[in-house]
């Protein structure tokens, strides 16, 4: 499994460097939003940050955890097209192992969304924020990042094999991105929100993922806080791709 798993893994990373207008595409958001709302809202809002950090340290973990929702909420349409084109049905008739079809998926998506991020952290260190960019620490930030970019991928490829049209994968992809982030305190810090607001985002993994990577990047490094960010993204990763798993293979049948 391993090997076939390494084998596709390989196969669409060739296909994504065949291809550097979509990565770059899906890099421009998560820039836009840097570079637009940390120079709007700094303006706008006095966000007195507890630890003395200004709202561009606060706001670069947020960004960091959308890069990863936004390119890995999508995994699922280009799965869609394989089965259109019958690639997938070619691979079911190989000795190919089921689970390498769709973990080699999911792990190139979130090592793309990890490349990607390591991008917009050097864009934000060049704008002047003040991160914590110590091995260990970028470390720690980059699993939790590859933790929910495996959840999320895993979520929309299992959609889309349940699915099997992509309108109504689109649709999904639409109605959880955008509520997924602003109702977790990826832009605004959990004592501004509204309760109901900051009710939800206790039961939104993105909540844990962001929490867990300003943890390690800005300010004095809180790794009990961090222990728990991590380890709900890999409850979160597990259980995604165990459901995607699930329902590839019965697909299979």
């Amino acid at each position: 499994m391993l090997a076939d798993t390494w084998y596709l893994f390989l196969k669409y990373t060739k296909i994504t460097l065949r291809m550097p207008m979509w990565t770059l595409f899906t890099l421009v958001q998560p820039l836009l939003w840097l570079l637009i709302f940390t120079q709007l809202f700094k303006n706008v809002v006095n966000i007195p940050m507890d630890d003395g950090s200004s709202y561009v340290d606060f706001f670069v973990p947020g960004v960091l955890v959308m890069t990863a929702l936004f390119g890995s909420s999508w995994s699922g349409v280009s799965l869609l097209r394989e089965i259109t084109a019958g690639s997938v049905d070619k691979m079911l008739v190989s000795p190919v192992s089921r689970i390498a079809i769709v973990l080699s998926r999911v792990l190139h998506s979130a090592a793309q969304v990890v490349l990607q991020t390591l991008v917009i952290i050097l864009v934000a260190w060049l704008m002047g924020a003040k991160l914590n960019l110590d091995p260990l620490s970028l470390l720690m930030a980059m699993l939790s990042v590859f933790l929910l970019g495996v959840g999320l991928a895993a979520l929309s490829n299992g959609f889309a094999i349940v699915l099997q049209r992509e309108e109504p994968l689109v649709m999904i992809g639409n109605l959880m991105t955008l509520p997924l982030m602003f109702l977790s305190s990826a832009m605004v810090p959990k004592q501004f929100m509204p309760g109901w607001i900051e009710s939800i985002s206790l039961i939104n993994p993105i909540t844990y993922a962001v929490e867990s990577v300003r943890a390690v990047l800005v300010g004095t490094p809180d790794f009990s806080s961090y222990g728990f960010g991590a380890m709900i993204m890999f409850g979160f990763a597990a259980i995604s791709l165990t459901w995607a798993v699930s329902a590839f293979n019965g697909l299979r049948d």
